[in-house]
C-alpha cells in the first residue's frame, strides 16, 4: 500500500496539491501517473461483477464513467478547488449540459448572467427552452437584478466571473447569499481565474464549472470540462447523467490535464504579470477608447477583484476607435499573435468577439452584453511582454 495515498492533501498548499494529489501508485511503483487505456475491466468472479455494478463494492466498471487516469484528474481538481468531488467531461459545454440535465426538469427556471459564453446562452435559449426550462438573463454586476429575476421555480443562478469578453467581476459572496435565501444553488464558471486565483466554493458558491481546455491544459492540446460540487450533488444528480449520457473525458486527455495542473500556479502568475503590463500600455494608446482589465484602477470592480481573487487573470479586452474595420486591421497586422478564439494558452491569442465567439447571438443580444464591433480580446501568453506589445504597435 502506498503510504502517500493516506495523506490528507487538504492540509497542503495548492501548488503541492497540483503536483501530488490523485496519484495512487500501482504495483509497478511508477513515479508518473500512467494512462489507463482500457475500455473495460476484469472481475475475479460473477459475484464481484454484480457487486460492482450494483454499487455495493467500489472499483472500476467501464471507462465511460470509471477510469483510473480520469479519477486521478478528478481528485486533483477537487482538492485544488476545495471541493468534495469532481466529475470530468469531454468538453466545457458537456460539463454545463450534464449539470443542467442533472438539476433541471420541466417547469424549472434559471437566472443567468447576460455576459456568459455565447454557446451557454444558446444552450439555455435554444435547447432547454424546448423542454420547458425558462431562463432570464441579467446584468452580472447588479445584485438587485439577480434577486428580482428569481421566481419560486428558480433552480440555480449561473455566472462566469470574470466574464467573457468584458472581464467584469461579480460579487460571489453576495450572489451566494441571494441564491441561498431563495433556496437556489449558485453555479460559477471559474475558467478565467482557475482555482489558483479564485475559489468560488469558499466564497459561498455551490458548484464550480470548468472548461479544462483553457488554462488547466494551458497549451491548446485537448478539449475537456469539469464540475466540482458536494459529494451529494454529484452522486445523486450529475453522476447519473454522466454514467448514462456518456459525455466522457478520455484517459489521454485526463493525463494531459493532470500535467497541466502541475504548472498551473506558476503559469497563472506569469499570465497575470504580462496581462497587467499589456493593459497598462493599452490604456495609454490614443485610439483605444477603453481597456477592460480588473488589474487597472480604472476598472469598475477593481477593489472587488482584489478582495476575492489572488490575481487579476490573463485576459485583456479593449475597444478601438473605428469599430470593426479598425479591430480587424489590428488583428490582421499582427505577425506572431495567434488569431484564434481559444484562450488560456501559453501562446498569446487575439480575436474579435462580435464576429467569432459571440457571433451566433443576435445584434440586440450583443449590444445588451456590451460586445461592440470595436472590441478586441487578447488572451495574454507567456512570451516576452515587450514582444507582444511590439506586435500590436503597427495595427494601432
Amino acid at each position: 500500500m502506498d503510504n502517500k495515498n493516506k495523506i490528507d492533501w487538504n492540509q497542503y498548499a495548492i501548488e503541492t496539491q497540483a503536483v501530488r494529489t490523485g496519484h495512487h501508485r500501482t504495483e509497478q511503483d511508477e513515479h508518473s501517473i500512467p494512462i489507463f487505456a482500457t475500455s473495460s475491466y476484469v472481475f475475479d468472479s460473477a459475484e464481484e461483477a454484480a457487486l460492482r455494478f450494483s454499487g455495493e463494492s467500489p472499483g472500476n466498471i467501464y471507462s465511460r464513467f470509471t477510469n483510473p487516469t480520469v479519477t486521478a484528474f478528478q481528485e486533483r481538481l477537487a482538492a485544488m478547488e476545495a471541493g468534495e468531488r469532481c466529475l470530468a467531461f469531454s468538453s466545457g459545454m458537456a460539463a454545463i449540459m450534464a449539470l443542467c440535465m442533472g438539476l433541471l426538469k420541466v417547469g424549472d427556471h434559471v437566472v443567468s448572467s447576460r455576459s456568459v459564453f455565447g454557446n451557454t446562452v444558446l444552450l439555455f435559449q435554444n435547447f432547454f427552452a424546448k423542454f420547458g426550462v425558462t431562463t432570464d438573463f441579467v446584468d452580472l454586476t447588479d445584485p438587485s437584478a439577480w434577486e428580482a429575476a428569481i421566481t419560486p421555480d428558480t433552480r440555480f443562478l449561473f455566472l462566469e466571473t470574470p466574464s467573457n469578453p468584458l472581464i467584469e467581476i461579480a460579487d460571489i459572496s453576495k450572489l451566494a447569499d441571494i441564491a441561498h435565501r431563495h433556496d437556489c444553488l449558485l453555479v460559477v464558471d471559474n475558467v478565467f481565474c482557475t482555482p489558483t486565483l479564485q475559489k468560488p466554493l469558499q466564497l459561498g458558491a455551490d458548484i464550480v464549472v470548468h472548461s479544462t481546455t483553457k488554462y488547466i491544459d494551458g497549451h491548446g492540446r485537448c478539449v475537456g470540462g469539469a464540475v466540482v460540487a458536494s459529494d451529494e450533488l454529484i452522486e445523486k444528480q450529475i453522476y447519473p447523467f454522466l454514467r448514462t449520457g456518456g459525455a466522457t473525458m478520455s484517459p489521454f486527455n485526463a493525463w494531459v490535464f493532470l500535467s497541466g495542473l502541475e504548472t498551473l500556479a506558476i503559469r497563472m502568475k506569469a499570465h497575470c504579470e504580462n496581462a497587467t503590463a499589456l493593459a497598462q500600455w493599452l490604456e495609454e494608446q490614443n485610439n483605444v477608447m477603453k481597456v477592460h482589465y480588473p488589474g487597472l484602477v480604472s476598472h469598475a470592480q477593481h477593489e472587488l477583484a482584489k478582495h476575492q481573487q489572488t490575481g487579476f487573470g490573463g485576459v485583456v479586452s479593449f475597444e478601438l476607435v473605428g469599430g470593426k474595420e479598425q479591430a480587424w486591421k489590428l488583428i490582421n497586422s499582427t505577425r506572431f499573435l495567434s488569431i484564434t478564439a481559444n484562450l488560456g494558452d501559453v501562446k498569446t491569442t487575439i480575436t474579435h468577439p462580435a464576429s467569432t465567439t459571440h457571433s451566433r447571438l443576435s445584434e440586440q443580444e450583443r449590444v445588451k452584453a456590451g460586445i461592440t464591433e470595436g472590441l478586441v480580446r487578447i488572451s495574454v501568453g507567456l512570451e516576452n511582454v515587450s514582444d507582444i506589445i511590439n506586435d500590436l504597435k503597427p495595427g494601432l
